[in-house]
């Protein structure tokens, strides 16, 4: 098997003799040098840059319609901050950490430090909102960790995912770095291999079933699987701004990205002021909906009825809809205006599940204890907004909950500070990439003990015969 490209839609057994051959490539390779690593990372930078006009054009085919900058913003340029970042630390993260040895040994020279080894062969399955950040993302501390890899682009990102199979091996080995293709026979296949680690990053429901075939060979997990990323407006907010900031992120990739603001909880008394300068910022930017470039479409007809669906059943449930923008009648263009939908009723399946497309839950609220009471009754979600000036009720909202991560006075921009792990928790996920807490998650941090010039044991009576003495004095010590 030794083609530069891997056949469409794969049979398991050859993904798992491809998964084979790039294991035993790794064993036979040793321990990988911080320049290879940084050579890897730089390739993926490379191909990332090199192919941005065309990504550009992929990925919009994809989705029936997503402009240039959403594209460069999302999938080329914050991964390529990320394996850059990976590359310029990673001499320095993969040195080893030493450690507190044991007493009395430590007397006699006896020291103990922690290694950062690779772990080998890493699957990622990626997802069709950010295909390309969604694998080379976690593929900085992959290759920063020393690991070989196997991508799974989304097989709902049909040309994406041609693409990447086609010029991948302009800049990898196929040992090094492998794409397969297929559609979600595939795609089980490939979430059933034995990888020495698997990202993962999709929805819930496959999120069981993945953990389910990984137990058969005991396979350590990386899930991102998003929620209903809270966004809690406190009294003290200059509500423009607080509109802006959100504006600022509803406005990506048609509100399909897992760390949306999801469901806004504004105070009953604030509730117009803020749904007005919502609205007039939002309409500023984008005063229309069909053919409008600077808007992305949904994916797909099955997620575009999902989402109206929801809408519809929380409509007819008593909820108020404010729609931003017209939709012409009869048009097979998939963007959507944003719906604001107020105060759907809780047991109404957009108030309890991921909206995950153009339009955003508002929620009045009386005492922000009662918001926090609230968020605490769900799952928990891989984001957490809040926006205010009050000090103890911020350290309050972000004492009393948990989510994957939080921004104070802002949204989404946690996910691209190099420096800080991204993941969930609970629901939303496990595990974390990005930072040396991502190359951490990628490598197996190994304990080494190293012997001193003299073992005391025999000298102070620690070997048999044991005597009172030495029993006693153990006693003493506890």
């Amino acid at each position: 098997m030794n083609q530069r490209v891997l056949p469409d839609s794969l049979e398991e057994s050859l993904i798992a003799d491809q998964l084979q051959r790039q294991k035993a490539a790794f064993i036979a390779e040793g321990p990988v040098s911080a320049a290879l690593r940084e050579d890897r990372l730089q390739r993926a930078v490379d191909l990332l840059k090199t192919h941005a006009d065309r990504i550009c054009e992929v990925i919009s085919e994809d989705f029936g319609g997503r402009h240039p900058v959403t594209t460069l913003s999302m999938d080329v340029q914050t991964p390529i901050g990320h394996l850059k970042y990976a590359k310029k630390n990673v001499q320095r993260w993969m040195r080893p950490q030493r450690r507190a040895s044991v007493f009395p040994f430590n007397l006699f020279g006896a020291r103990a430090e922690l290694r950062f080894q690779p772990k080998g062969v890493v699957g990622i399955a990626g997802t069709w909102n950010c295909p390309l950040f969604m694998l080379f993302g976690p593929l900085a501390g992959v290759f920063a960790a020393g690991n070989r890899a196997m991508l799974k682009p989304s097989d709902l990102s049909l040309a994406t995912s041609q693409w990447l199979a086609e010029v991948v091996p302009q800049y990898f080995d196929p040992l090094e770095l492998s794409v397969i293709t297929g559609g979600v026979a595939t795609a089980q296949a490939f979430t059933r291999q034995a990888f020495d680690h698997l990202v993962f990053t999709g929805s819930i429901n496959v999120a069981k079933q993945i953990m389910r075939d990984a137990a058969e060979h005991l396979v350590p997990l990386t899930l991102e699987l998003g929620g209903k990323s809270p966004t809690v407006i406190g009294r003290s907010a200059d509500l423009k701004k607080a509109a802006q900031s959100i504006v600022m992120a509803r406005i990506q990739n048609g509100g399909q990205v897992c760390v949306m603001p999801d469901t806004v909880y504004v105070p009953r008394e604030h509730m117009a002021v803020f749904v007005a300068e919502f609205k007039a910022l939002w309409l500023q930017m984008l005063p229309t909906v069909t053919g409008n470039a600077d808007m992305t479409a949904v994916a797909n007809a099955r997620h575009l009825e999902r989402v109206e669906r929801k809408i519809e059943q929380a409509r007819a449930a008593g909820a108020l809809v404010e729609i931003l923008g017209q939709v012409d009648a009869g048009g097979q263009d998939r963007r959507r205006p944003l719906r604001l939908v107020l105060d759907a009723p809780a047991d109404t399946a957009f108030a309890q599940e991921e909206i995950f497309g153009q339009a955003m839950a508002l929620e009045s609220y009386d005492d922000v204890q009662a918001v926090v009471a609230r968020i605490n009754a769900g799952s928990r979600p891989l984001a957490l907004y809040y926006y205010g000036k009050d000090r103890a009720e911020q350290e309050y909202v972000l004492g009393h909950t948990l989510s994957g991560g939080a921004c104070v006075n802002e949204a989404m921009l946690h996910v691209a500070v190099h420096d800080m792990p991204f993941g969930g928790i609970g629901a939303s996920g496990m595990g974390r990439y990005n930072g040396p807490e991502g190359f951490a998650e990628f490598s197996h941090m190994r304990g080494v003990y190293h012997a001193g010039w003299w073992d005391p044991r025999r000298k102070l009576g620690m070997a048999p015969p044991y005597t009172d003495k030495l029993l006693q004095m153990m006693k003493k010590a506890l």
